[in-house]
Order: C-alpha cells, then sequence, then structure tokens
C-alpha cells in the first residue's frame, strides 16, 4: 500500500533566534500551540518542557542560537520536531552533560537529561569550538529516516522552498523545489510544483519532472529535483540549481541536474542513475545553503540522525539572504 510520508509540512517550520531571555518563554508557546493543535494535551505539556530546556540551553550556554520547530510525519500520525542549533563553544563530553545533575552555569543540570527522556526520538552532536545540534521529536517514530530544515528569507512569512517525501513498497520519492526569488510568488510556484509531485510521486523522476515543469507554466517558476531511492540504486533528475549529493564517510559523488528554469524548461529532462553503499545519505538542498561542503571527511557527524545532518548543513553553510532548504536521507 502506498503511503506519503510527508506531504509538504502543515506548518511552515519556525525558526526562533534565542538570544535573549524573553525568547525562551516565546519559543515554548510556540512549541506548545503546534503539539497541542497536531497531537493532545499531555505530548504539548512535554514539548513545551523541552522547548524550554532547549531555548535555555541556547541562552545561557551557547551564547544564543536557533530553536527549529516543525510537524512532519503522515496524516493522521504527526511528529512534533525541536531542532536546536548553535555556534557556540560546543561540548568535550556530550556523555557527561547528559548525565542529570551536570552543569556548567550554576542550573539544576537536569535540561539535557531530561530532554533525552521526554523525547520519542532524541539525538545530539556537539564539537568543541563549532557548537552543538540537538534533535528532539515527540509521536509515533517516522517509518522512513531523514531529517529536513526548511526556512523563509529573514523577514518573509512563506518559504519559498519547498519539499516533500512519499514511500511506496518499493522505495521512496524525494522532491526539493525552489520558487524564483522568495516571498509569495515563489511559495505559490513551490506549492504547484509539490502537488505536480503529489499527484504522481513514484513514476520515475524524470516523467515528475515533466509533470511539474508543465504545471509551473502558470506560476514564476524555479528551480527543482525528483530523487527515486530503490534498494541501493538512486534515479535522479533535476533542473536548475538545486544541489545533490550521497555522501558516505570518505566518498561524495554529486548528482547532476540540467540547466534551466522550471515552468519554461523545453525539452525532455534525462534521468540520471546513482549507486548508494551502504550508509550512504542522500542530500539535496536549494541554494539559500551554499554547495561548498565537504561530509566526507566527517564521519562523526555523518554517524548522526539526518536531522542533525541538516542542521548543521544548515547552520554551517546557509547563505542568510534566501530561502533555505536541506532534506537528508539515510
Amino acid at each position: 500500500m502506498d503511503a506519503a510520508v510527508n506531504k509538504r509540512p502543515r506548518n511552515t517550520q519556525q525558526r526562533h533566534v534565542i538570544d535573549d531571555a524573553s525568547k525562551v518563554g516565546e519559543a515554548r508557546r510556540a512549541a506548545h500551540t503546534l503539539a497541542n493543535f497536531e497531537i493532545d494535551a499531555d505530548m504539548a505539556g512535554r514539548v513545551a518542557i523541552v522547548a524550554t530546556e532547549l531555548a535555555n540551553n541556547l541562552q545561557l550556554h551557547a551564547g544564543g542560537g536557533e530553536l527549529l520547530i516543525q510537524t512532519l510525519g503522515e496524516e493522521g500520525s504527526p511528529v512534533i520536531e525541536l531542532l536546536s542549533v548553535d555556534r557556540g563553544p560546543g561540548m568535550a563530553n556530550v556523555a557527561r552533560c547528559l548525565a542529570d545533575g551536570y552543569s556548567t552555569a550554576g542550573t539544576p543540570g537536569t535540561g539535557l537529561g531530561a530532554v533525552r527522556r521526554l523525547a520519542t526520538e532524541f539525538d545530539i552532536y556537539s564539537a568543541p569550538g563549532e557548537g552543538t545540534i540537538v534533535m528532539a521529536r515527540f509521536g509515533v517514530p517516522l517509518k522512513v529516516r531523514y531529517g529536513v530544515v526548511s526556512v523563509p528569507l529573514e523577514g518573509e512569512i512563506e518559504c519559498g522552498d519547498g519539499w516533500t517525501l512519499a514511500q511506496d513498497s518499493a522505495g521512496i520519492s524525494v522532491f526539493v523545489v525552489d520558487g524564483l526569488g522568495h516571498g509569495t510568488f515563489a511559495a505559490e510556484a513551490a506549492r504547484v510544483g509539490i502537488e505536480a509531485f503529489a499527484a504522481n510521486p513514484f513514476v520515475a523522476p524524470q516523467d515528475v519532472m515533466t509533470s511539474v515543469n508543465s504545471l509551473m507554466s502558470r506560476t514564476r517558476g524555479g528551480a527543482g529535483a525528483c530523487a527515486r531511492l530503490v534498494g541501493d540504486r538512486i534515479s535522479y533528475c533535476g533542473i536548475g540549481n538545486i544541489s545533490a549529493a550521497v555522501v558516505s564517510p570518505g566518498r561524495s559523488q554529486g548528482l547532476v541536474s540540467h540547466n534551466g528554469t522550471l515552468g519554461i524548461h523545453k525539452r525532455r529532462s534525462q534521468q540520471f542513475e546513482y549507486q548508494r553503499g551502504t550508509g550512504a545519505l542522500l542530500v539535496m538542498h536549494s541554494d539559500g545553503v551554499s554547495a561548498r561542503w565537504n561530509l566526507k571527511e566527517r564521519a562523526d557527524l555523518l554517524s548522526r540522525h539526518p536531522a542533525i545532518v541538516a542542521g548543521a548543513l544548515y547552520r554551517d553553510h546557509g547563505r542568510g539572504h534566501d530561502d533555505a532548504t536541506v532534506v537528508v536521507v539515510g
């Protein structure tokens, strides 16, 4: 039975910049409201506690950072994700910092230990001099192991990027789209691209892109790419400046996209086939994230949850002057 894992998040990913104590309460209220709406009051209480702990850590220990809040998962089985991202001093001994009672700021020291206990899924990555990324999810675990960051340009309400992921009995299909520019019209172009993908997500990527190109002709257009993962094979087709790569320790292979703009692309696009080794991650992102990254020498980071990898790429390579989307599947 075919099951869409995530048809464009129902709520735009919320980005809360934690740069003073007042922002902690704002983040807690936002997380509680979303969880109460999507799941139930009991879960909302747990989410609120974790949001408070993560935001406090950003403010007290990291000198500020971002708390990203979003809904993932299938309709009827939502998952609330909190992703804390900072460029603070980092932790030399993560295990010690996860122990209850440990603190470097004179607080009770129960923050990260409480986060790990309360969350359905938890992961953390920290390195001295780099900062820390923490993922906490609440709800039934997702069927596909993936992570995503998708945020609008600062000052914009709507994100001009879009993404979606679907699964059937054979494999997984992933689509990333970037509407030209940013703001309302870019977001509308991205929505149309998402709708075109969702109409038939499990056909060959080149056929998906043909449909997307046709439907986006009534919008301002954009860039997009579709990947189909079946076993150890990836079929890929892209038009425009969506970057993609298959990454594993010691190896990184870029995936080829065609030049052009969705909505006005005149020729049928070629689909390319790639081998995906055991444990390799598929990374796809919009041009709001620089493609000048190299993860093949970062086995420590690649071993973490894909949400942590997505957070690291956003933190370290986000351009800051456009919508930014990173999808990592592994």
